[in-house]
């Protein structure tokens, strides 16, 4: 099936001709990479600011930390930390994405502007299914083998590709079946969610094959665990070089949406390569 040309998320048409860029703004505590950086509510919406500034597409505002062996908040928390950022981004024009798992939180979130739902368990949740139903975001569908206390204790597969593209594409299907037009929904791999290095590896190289289920596909390594596992860099916030390795190599293999920390230096490098590939200047 041949990917749609664009992709519809509430007020916002994002051209798929180019790569998207997604930062992430994680409002937490304790997220694996920035947690309680941006607790305070004027600094997060000064950082997701900069993001569009440095040249993001989209912010994605997280209020629960998923980084492995987190444990949940309460739904109420999760509404104290997100919602009043995301309506202060949203006033300003920038079109913001809630990363959550809970319906409640994510409907607060539409409510206040969130023009995206980034829902780490895949729409699993008949709640958040009919949320994603009855309004017009746009949607992204991950793919996490168990929950974020437990995913990484010891995943197993039988074969991991094949796994994930079926779960993927039933979620994709539950939604279309609810009445959700294709052009909101945008499927994402959930590397390092209840995965190996092995597992994200295998995952990334098969990017094309996921691909080709017709649907944008997003990509979030940016930091993680099995980069540090690779290059033995032991602290996230240093491993940039990997970071920008894995976003490169994915839009190679036609990821429509990074989802990135470092949003300025992803530019930059998707420019460059935009350009060595004679594909124009700008990320």
């Amino acid at each position: 099936m041949d990917r749609p040309a664009v992709w519809r998320c509430g007020g916002f048409e994002f051209d798929l001709a180019r790569p998207l860029v997604m930062g992430i703004l994680n409002v937490t505590p304790d997220s694996f990479s920035d947690g309680g950086t941006y607790l305070d509510r004027d600094a997060a919406v000064a950082a997701g600011l900069r993001m569009m500034g440095d040249g993001a597409d989209i912010v994605d505002v997280g209020g629960e930390s998923t980084r492995p062996g987190s444990q949940p908040v309460t739904v109420a928390d999760e509404i104290d930390r997100v919602v009043s950022v995301v309506r202060a981004l949203a006033q300003d024009g920038v079109c913001v994405s809630i990363d959550t798992r809970h319906a409640e939180v994510a409907a607060q979130a539409v409510a206040a502007g969130a023009a995206i739902l980034n829902d780490v368990s895949g729409f699993t949740d008949p709640a958040m299914l009919s949320l994603a139903a009855s309004g017009n975001a746009g949607l992204v569908v991950m793919h996490m083998r168990g929950d974020p206390h437990t995913m990484q204790d010891d995943p197993a597969y039988a074969e991991v590709v094949s796994e994930v593209v079926a779960h993927l594409t039933m979620q994709a299907a539950a939604l279309e079946n609810a009445g959700v037009s294709l052009e909101r929904i945008a499927l994402d791999p959930g590397i390092g969610f209840g995965k190996t290095t092995e597992h994200n590896l295998a995952l990334l190289r098969a990017l094309p094959q996921l691909t080709r289920l017709g649907f944008p596909v997003l990509v979030g390594a940016s930091r993680k665990r099995f980069i540090g596992e690779i290059t033995g860099v032991i602290e996230p916030r240093e491993r940039l070089g990997g970071s920008i390795a894995a976003a490169l190599d994915a839009v190679s293999k036609g990821a429509a949406i990074v989802r990135v920390h470092d949003v300025a230096a992803t530019v930059q490098g998707l420019a460059v390569m935009r350009a060595i590939k004679g594909e124009g200047e700008e990320a």
